[in-house]
């Protein structure tokens, strides 16, 4: 039975997800989105909220802190200067895990969305058509 059993396990050791939880962190930062499986998903949102928490007091402290989760300055840069500002007047829940409707090819694992709630759009522009 599965009772009292917290954290995800995912079949990895303890430094393998350490490693996974820093590299899924960092995309999701870098990206604002990424496209996993539902339980990655559920088992990488703590951690993003802990990091959105921390960077909305931008302290040298707290900057030292979320580079010894990331590790890349970059991510850190991002945190503290854009997503910090972005949910100073958020009390918590800067992610939202969107189920996919279609399995993983090979093995049918569930996907799932995660991202930022106040996510801003791409810039990616629309191909301009010329008349003939």
């Amino acid at each position: 039975m599965r009772h009292r059993v917290a954290g995800f396990k995912l079949g990895r050791t303890a430094s393998h997800r350490k490693a996974m939880y820093k590299n899924m962190a960092v995309s999701i930062i870098a990206h604002e989105r990424i496209i996993t499986t539902q339980v990655k998903a559920k088992a990488i949102r703590p951690v993003i909220e802990k990091l959105v928490t921390l960077a909305k007091n931008d302290t040298q402290h707290n900057r030292r802190r979320a580079f010894s989760k990331l590790r890349s300055a970059e991510a850190v840069e991002k945190l503290f200067n854009t997503l910090g500002p972005r949910f100073a007047e958020r009390g918590g829940g800067y992610c939202r895990i969107i189920k996919l409707a279609r399995r993983r090819l090979g093995d049918a694992g569930e996907r799932a969305i995660i991202e930022f709630v106040e996510r801003t759009p791409s810039e990616v522009a629309a191909p301009v058509v010329e008349a003939e």
